[in-house]
């Protein structure tokens, strides 16, 4: 295990005694609350120095409650909460001006996620309000997650051609077809994003995308090679995605993995992929 604090780049925390979250009915074993209190007790062993929360899809007309809930952890409970990427309908282009002026008004608040995963259109980050919407996010100094799956990795590159001046982050890896043993195309085409200098990568969720009952190391290796060899350890950091993550890993178990991973890496790289990548992304 490593030896210094880390900086959690993905936490998720939810109550669904008090809100609906679509998503969670077609995963039945996330369907309960996961509190802070439950991700201390996950963390175990590993240091964690600060967190980044990042939405939960709570139904979209609910999402500012979900900000000024986590905002309230993080002034009270747990300090060690120092941004939030907040959902936004950022498909209103323009029209979703108001909402970000909003959010930037918290100080928490860093970044937005508008996942395209969910999406039926494959296109769907390409329809020129989305884009608009998007790039406005430098005006507030946000970030954007970009959360998607193996289907949509052929569309990314020419999605972040559109928002070059946008600081991006791709999240668990992309969402390889681990489970399947589907490295190809995923593999040209994130070679492809990765040369876009705006876009980082969150190390992430690794195992949640294999056989959640027999993954191994070595079945996530040639995806986790392809991300380092892309991006390199200096665009990519460490999250933990609990209690998503979870399902497959626990979260010590996650730490371990991406350490075996990286077997070899200096100290500093360590530090860079564990800690100061995400500090520095974030401004946490």
């Amino acid at each position: 295990m490593i030896d210094f604090p880390i900086v959690d780049g993905h936490l998720h925390v939810w109550d669904v005694d008090r809100w609906y979250y679509p998503w969670l009915d077609d995963v039945p074993v996330l369907k309960k609350t996961y509190l802070l209190k439950d991700y201390h007790e996950a963390t175990g062993p590993v240091q964690v120095e600060k967190m980044v929360f990042v939405q939960c899809e709570i139904e979209p007309s609910r999402y500012m409650e979900e900000v000024e809930w986590i905002t309230g952890l993080a002034t009270g409970e747990d300090k060690r909460i120092k941004g939030i990427v907040s959902w936004c309908p950022l498909e209103k282009g323009d029209g979703a001006r108001a909402e970000l002026e909003k959010l930037a008004a918290n100080p928490l608040v860093k970044g937005i996620r508008r996942i395209i995963q969910f999406e039926p259109d494959m296109e769907f980050c390409l329809k020129p309000d989305f884009i608009a919407g998007v790039n406005m996010l430098p005006d507030y100094g946000m970030t954007f997650d970009i959360c998607i799956d193996y289907r949509h990795t052929k569309v990314a590159a020419q999605f972040v051609d559109k928002c070059s001046d946008v600081p991006m982050v791709l999240d668990h890896i992309g969402k390889p077809g681990i489970a399947k043993g589907l490295l190809d195309p995923w593999r040209n085409e994130i070679k492809e994003l990765a040369k876009r200098p705006n876009v980082m990568c969150k190390v992430s969720s690794l195992a949640t995308e294999a056989d959640h009952e027999h993954w191994t190391v070595d079945d996530i290796r040639p995806y986790a090679d392809t991300i380092f060899d892309a991006f390199g350890i200096e665009r990519c950091f460490f999250a933990g995605d609990w209690p998503v993550s979870g399902m497959a890993a626990t979260f010590p178990q996650c730490v371990e993995t991406v350490e075996e991973l990286v077997k070899g890496a200096s100290q500093d790289e360590c530090k860079a992929l564990f800690h100061d990548n995400c500090e520095q992304f974030y401004k946490v």
